[in-house]
């Protein structure tokens, strides 16, 4: 059978905090124990926050970490041809519409919200006999999946495998509704964080993805999609979130202390480990002190 193969993939838009540090020291983990690959990736879709810059300094955070990773690095902004084309497969089958709406107008027309707490869309251009009118103007648009209508064509029973530890499965039934007609391509790139992930987790071989709790819920979304594209679907582990003494989770947002920061104050790698909940295993691998 082949490896197992992980990734650790961060968003070069902010410097790395400890939180990253902890998910990127798990997957290392789980990799070393399964005796699979590692892999890094660089979610740069954002063509305004994420720079070159941020990206050297992610993976210069990660070797004073003591994490190494197969090489080349994937990095997102170099693939948006393929991610063009994925889109416009799922505009070709009616499965993705157009869409005007500014924030404000979402936000002032919905009724709930998505799993990310987001004002739940409406619906509002699903349909919308004037779109092509207003795409061949020059209006800005977003693409939506349409989420009825992906449901539909996606197969029954769509489910989450999620693995606690190496050879630990479950499978518990997957709920992509509660996302609505979400976002697949941004009004300034051709894809979203949901499109981009589910098709290099494809086109990587990823076996196993190992991120935080807050994606739990983005799965469901993720299940669907790789249905619609027929895809594998990786096993998945969502681990605790790092959270500060206020007890809010670790965010570049918020100014969450950088892992730079603590370098600057003398804190080393060994202790970021230790403080972690990590040790060095044979050959300098981390394990987790479960």
């Amino acid at each position: 059978m082949p490896s197992p193969v992980l990734r650790f993939a961060p968003s070069p838009n902010g410097r790395l905090h400890l939180g990253h540090a902890y998910s990127a020291l798990l997957n290392a983990a789980f990799a070393a124990e399964m005796r699979g690959r590692l892999l890094l990736r660089l979610e740069d879709i954002d063509p305004l926050r994420c720079r070159p810059d941020l990206a050297a300094a992610v993976i210069d955070d990660l070797s004073w970490l003591g994490l190494s990773f197969e090489a080349p690095v994937r990095r997102q902004s170099e693939h948006m041809a393929d991610y063009r084309a994925v889109l416009d497969g799922l505009r070709e089958r009616g499965l993705a519409y157009p869409c005007f709406c500014s924030r404000r107008a979402v936000a002032a027309a919905a009724s709930g919200s998505d799993p990310d707490g987001a004002p739940l869309y409406p619906g509002t251009c699903r349909g919308r006999p004037d779109a092509g009118a207003l795409i061949a103007a020059g209006h800005p648009h977003a693409w939506r999946l349409d989420g009825e209508a992906a449901r539909a064509q996606a197969r029954d029973g769509l489910a989450v495998t999620v693995f606690a530890a190496p050879g630990a499965t479950s499978v518990r039934p997957a709920a992509p509704a509660r996302w609505g007609d979400a976002v697949i391509a941004r009004k300034d790139v051709p894809t979203s964080y949901h499109l981009a992930v589910v098709w290099d987790d494809a086109v990587q071989g990823v076996s196993h993805v190992v991120r935080g709790r807050d994606l739990d819920a983005a799965t469901d979304l993720h299940v669907l999609l790789q249905a619609l594209l027929g895809l594998p679907g990786p096993a998945y582990h969502h681990h605790a979130l790092i959270r500060d003494p206020a007890g809010e989770k670790l965010s570049k947002s918020l100014g969450s202390v950088a892992l730079a920061a603590l370098r600057r104050e003398g804190v080393t790698a060994p202790e970021v480990w230790r403080r972690l909940g990590f040790r060095p295993g044979p050959g300098g691998a981390p394990i987790l002190i479960r």
